[in-house]
């Protein structure tokens, strides 16, 4: 009899970064737990990873996750796993999101000099300018936002670069802080750099964050997988694409989302700016969601109202040149 060692091992395709690999190695042990296969990285090198241009200059949607799709397409792995918030809204004909498992954390995190917090920063600049790092139009927004309303001197400087470079401009005293994801910081084993998590009122996340996709081609695999999915996260990440997606918006556009569960109804979030936070234009809806077949077509219809509320209320303006 065939044991797990002899059966073919599946073939796990992943960004080659440090984040990339301890989540796709968490997905492979769940993997090789639900089909009693052996489960192997295969570490594959996308664009985003390579070139050092900002995620606006080279088309940051998919950027992170062509390669991979690319593999999964022409047979060179069987699965794949990505952050969810790096796949862009339209999937490519063949591939099949298997599974969506149970988010982690949502929230951004501050790190910062000397421990301190975001009102500790300015509260002890001293007349001079916070500097904060990050790479994101939707962070920027949402700081310089709340920058101008607590009058603060704080400027958002744009960076790139992996968890550790990031941190580095801290450590380094270029920066006062950085953002980042609490969820790739929790999965690094990180989370105590962490000197702030920014409620959600003030940094709103970006649609999916803190959630993985896992695809893959072949149906019969994907039925296995479907038992790593968790409903409620699945909804909640449609509901948030589904904005995104009404939205057309750029790779450059600042645009935030967070649909949450709210007894029976999914309650959703929307956030559209510009990145100097002096138009910041916030939303919210509610809808009742059952949890059945037509719980997915539910979510993307509250994100589409959503969407459509806010470009009614001049959303596109803010956005500058919207995707196609």
């Amino acid at each position: 009899m065939n044991g797990p060692e002899t059966v073919t091992p599946l073939r796990l395709g992943t960004r080659r970064s440090a984040l990339a690999m301890a989540q796709s190695g968490m997905v492979a042990e769940e993997v090789a737990k639900i089909t009693g296969r052996r489960v192997e990285l295969v570490e594959i090198t996308t664009y985003g990873d390579v070139s050092r241009e900002s995620l606006a200059q080279i088309g940051g949607t998919g950027v992170f996750v062509s390669a991979l799709r690319d593999a999964l397409l022409e047979g060179r792995i069987d699965l794949a796993v990505h952050s969810l918030k790096d796949l862009p809204t339209a999937a490519p004909a063949g591939l099949l999101l298997a599974a969506v498992p149970e988010r982690e954390d949502v929230r951004d995190a501050l790190i910062a000099r000397d421990g301190l917090t975001l009102a500790e920063l300015v509260g002890k600049a001293g007349g001079r300018t916070v500097r904060i790092g990050t790479g994101s139009p939707r962070r920027m927004a949402q700081l310089n936002a709340w920058a101008r309303a607590h009058d603060a001197d704080l400027e958002t400087v744009a960076i790139r670069g992996n968890v550790d470079t990031r941190i580095n401009y801290v450590t380094s005293g270029e920066l006062d802080a950085v953002v980042l994801a609490t969820a790739g910081l929790n999965r690094l084993g990180r989370h105590a750099e962490i000197t702030e998590h920014l409620d959600t009122a003030l940094m709103l996340p970006a649609p999916g964050q803190g959630a993985l996709a896992v695809e893959c081609v072949d149906p019969t695999l994907a039925a296995v997988l479907a038992r790593l999915d968790h409903a409620p996260t699945r909804a909640a990440v449609v509901a948030e694409r589904a904005l995104l997606a009404t939205l057309e918006a750029g790779c450059s556009a600042p645009v935030a989302a967070l649909a949450a569960w709210a007894g029976t109804e999914l309650r959703l979030d929307g956030v559209v700016g510009t990145t100097d936070g002096a138009e910041l234009l916030k939303m919210s809806a509610n809808g009742p969601l059952v949890p059945d077949e037509t719980a997915e077509e539910q979510a993307a219809a509250l994100g589409r109202a959503l969407a459509t509320r806010l470009l009614d209320s001049g959303a596109a303006n803010l956005m500058g040149e919207r995707a196609r």
